[in-house]
C-alpha cells in the first residue's frame, strides 16, 4: 500500500522547487551577484522566512544538487568488498559505482548542467563554495569506507582519488559523456595501481 505524502510536506517541496526555479531564472537573467534573496523569494512567491527554511543563503541554492548528493551518500549505496581486499584499489572500486550514479544524476538534464557549470565558473565565490562541497562529498565517502572496514588512511586516499577522477571528467567531457568519461578516469587510476604492482613484483 502506497503512503500518502502529508499536505504540509508536499507544500514545502513545492515551495523549494519554486525557489530553485526562480533562482535559476534570475541568475540566468541578471547574474549571480545582482540577485538578492528578496528577489528570489519574490519571484518564487514565498516569504524570506520560507526561503531561509530551505536554504542558508543564495549560494546554497546554487549547490542544492550537490547537497542532495551529499545527503544521499549512505552505507547502503557503497559496494562492499571481501575483508581480504581492503586495499586502496579495492576502496576505489567500491566507490566507483556510487560516483557513476552521481554523474548520471547531475547530468540527466545536460542544459541545466551546463548552466550550473557556467554560473559557478563565472564567480570566484561560487568556485570556492563548489570546492568546499566537493571536499565534503570526499570526506563523506571516506567516512563510509571506514565504516565499511577500510583503514582511515586508505579510505581518505581512495576518496580523494575518486574525486579527482570525477573532476577530470567534469573538466574535459560534455554533460552527455560525463558518466563515460568518469568511468574511464577510474579505469586509468586503477590501471596505474596495477602497473605499479607489476613493477614491484618484477623488482623482487
Amino acid at each position: 500500500m502506497t503512503s500518502v505524502v502529508p499536505l504540509i510536506e508536499r507544500k514545502q517541496k513545492a515551495a523549494r522547487e519554486r525557489i530553485l526555479r526562480a533562482a535559476a531564472e534570475l541568475f540566468a537573467e541578471h547574474g549571480f551577484d545582482s540577485v538578492s534573496v528578496s528577489d528570489i523569494a519574490e519571484r518564487a512567491e514565498v516569504g524570506r522566512t520560507t526561503f531561509f527554511r530551505h536554504f542558508g543563503d543564495k549560494q546554497e541554492v546554487v549547490f542544492a544538487r550537490e547537497q542532495a548528493i551529499l545527503d544521499a551518500l549512505t552505507l547502503g549505496n557503497l559496494d562492499s568488498a571481501p575483508t581480504s581486499s581492503r586495499s586502496a584499489a579495492g576502496a576505489l572500486r567500491a566507490v566507483q559505482p556510487l560516483f557513476l550514479q552521481v554523474c548520471a544524476h547531475i547530468s540527466e538534464d545536460p542544459d541545466e548542467y551546463r548552466r550550473h557549470e557556467q554560473l559557478v565558473e563565472g564567480n570566484i565565490v561560487l568556485q570556492g563554495r563548489g570546492a568546499a562541497k566537493a571536499q565534503l562529498i570526499a570526506r563523506r565517502l571516506g567516512a563510509l569506507l571506514v565504516e565499511n572496514g577500510w583503514d582511515e588512511a586508505v579510505a581518505s586516499f581512495a576518496s580523494q582519488i575518486a574525486l579527482a577522477c570525477y573532476e577530470t571528467a567534469r573538466a574535459t567531457a560534455q554533460p552527455e559523456n560525463l558518466v563515460q568519461a568518469t568511468r574511464q578516469a577510474f579505469e586509468r587510476a586503477l590501471s596505474l595501481g596495477a602497473e605499479g604492482a607489476k613493477g614491484a613484483d618484477a623488482a623482487t
